[in-house]
């Protein structure tokens, strides 16, 4: 027996009618958006230029000397040195710039949006009641739905690959820095509110300090996301190893999925155990002899 349903007509006309407002409200506003959003296009390609015209060596130096600076440990810069050494290797240095590119411009982007709006959930309760569901959903939406509505709102290409990223990799920075500031023992900002210092203050002097392992543990959670979102808005146009990935899909080339799936997984571990050990040194350090 069949669950009851509206008849054909009426469901036809309900899909053609979500059709058409959004196409109208792409033509309206589709041009306005793009125009808003061409700053962080050309941050992305100039970034991107930068690291391909960077020489190898110049690029390795640079950021194993960070890492250096970050970790204190010479295993991941090892490790950094090795994987990037073997990424080049097997003819996939370009394609990993490219996506470090992408990956730094959106985490960026999830950063400057996901701080300020994290404290907004801390400091309101208002805002949190409403920006949580909010969170929950798009958690929840699968990634693939992500891609209609920008794919209809702004093409193909860059930025409407950036976009989709950022929208599925940004949750984690909000939760997280919500949650590292309301976990802040509060008798130290009743002892800052007792030495007269403003609000400001004991964000900027306080609050952030104490929440700061919390907030890069979202920060950590959101370039994982953002990395596993890249193979996904290569279907809208996005370049680098995810192109590749979904190349190596559509025509069967089982080795060139392996060595981008490859590079994409020690992108992954580089990154994730830079900021855990960054988060550790952080931790030694407030830890009293």
């Amino acid at each position: 027996m069949n669950f009851p349903s509206l008849d054909k007509g009426t469901i036809t006309s309900f899909k053609k009618s979500i059709d058409v407002t959004f196409r109208e409200f792409a033509a309206n506003w589709g041009e306005w958006f793009t125009d808003l959003l061409s700053p962080l296009q050309w941050l992305l390609i100039n970034f991107e230029k930068l690291l391909l015209a960077t020489p190898w060596y110049v690029f390795l130096i640079v950021i194993g000397l960070l890492i250096w600076k970050a970790t204190s440990n010479w295993k991941i810069v090892l490790g950094f040195l090795i994987s990037f050494i073997l990424i080049g290797l097997v003819g996939m240095w370009d394609n990993t710039m490219i996506t470090l590119a992408i990956i730094f411009v959106s985490t960026f982007v999830c950063i400057t949006i996901g701080i300020p709006t994290g404290i907004l959930m801390a400091k309101n309760n208002s805002a949190h009641k409403i920006l949580l569901p909010v969170l929950d959903l798009m958690q929840t939406i699968p990634s693939f739905v992500y891609l209609i509505p920008i794919v209809m709102l702004f093409g193909l290409g860059k930025i409407p690959g950036l976009i989709a990223i950022v929208v599925f990799a940004i949750p984690p920075v909000i939760r997280f820095t919500n949650l590292g500031l309301r976990n802040v023992d509060f008798n130290l900002v009743e002892t800052g509110q007792a030495m007269g210092l403003k609000q400001r203050h004991i964000l900027a002097f306080i609050e952030l300090p104490l929440a700061r392992n919390v907030i890069l543990g979202g920060v950590n959670q959101t370039v994982m996301m953002a990395l596993a979102m890249v193979v996904i808005a290569s279907m809208i146009g996005v370049r680098g190893l995810g192109s590749q990935v979904m190349n190596s899909i559509g025509n069967g080339y089982l080795g060139l999925g392996v060595i981008s799936g490859l590079s994409i997984v020690a992108l992954a571990i580089i990154i994730d155990r830079t900021i855990q050990a960054h988060i550790g040194d952080i931790n030694e350090q407030r830890t009293p002899n």
